[in-house]
């Protein structure tokens, strides 16, 4: 659990390609928000559910923690997933046992996905990385 003799806040970061999310958490009653919004006005209403995946497996150990996110880049799922990570790593590293649900689950709750799309090549630029120019045969 969060120990509070020594903080009164624990700060972790989740990642989803270009998206960085930065979860800042306290002693709290469950509250959620999101770059100054709540959770129950975040849109695209797939985001908050993706969102909310953490916070019910955890049950709850979710409801004793107020979240308080700042998320940029990316795009709208990319940052969903990055929120969703940032959330999970800080219940996990502040309950042991949640750690093995949350692998159990989904590994990338806790493990960032290091991929990502490869630079497009010059001259052709708008065409992609290694797309060549269509070619008759006759």
């Amino acid at each position: 659990m969060l120990n509070l003799a020594k903080k009164k806040t624990d700060h972790i970061s989740g990642m989803r390609k270009r998206a960085v999310a930065r979860v800042s958490v306290k002693p709290g009653t469950g509250k959620i928000i999101i770059n100054k919004r709540p959770l129950d006005n975040y849109e695209p209403e797939i985001s908050r559910h993706l969102i909310m995946e953490p916070l019910e497996i955890a049950e709850e150990a979710a409801k004793k923690f107020d979240f308080n996110v700042n998320v940029k880049g990316g795009g709208i799922t990319g940052q969903a997933s990055a929120v969703r990570q940032a959330i999970a790593r800080i219940l996990a590293k502040n309950n042991k046992a949640l750690k093995k649900k949350f692998l159990d689950y989904d590994r990338s709750l806790l493990i960032a996905d290091v991929r990502r799309t490869e630079p497009h090549k010059p001259s052709r630029s708008s065409a992609g990385p290694r797309r060549h120019k269509q070619r008759s045969k006759r």
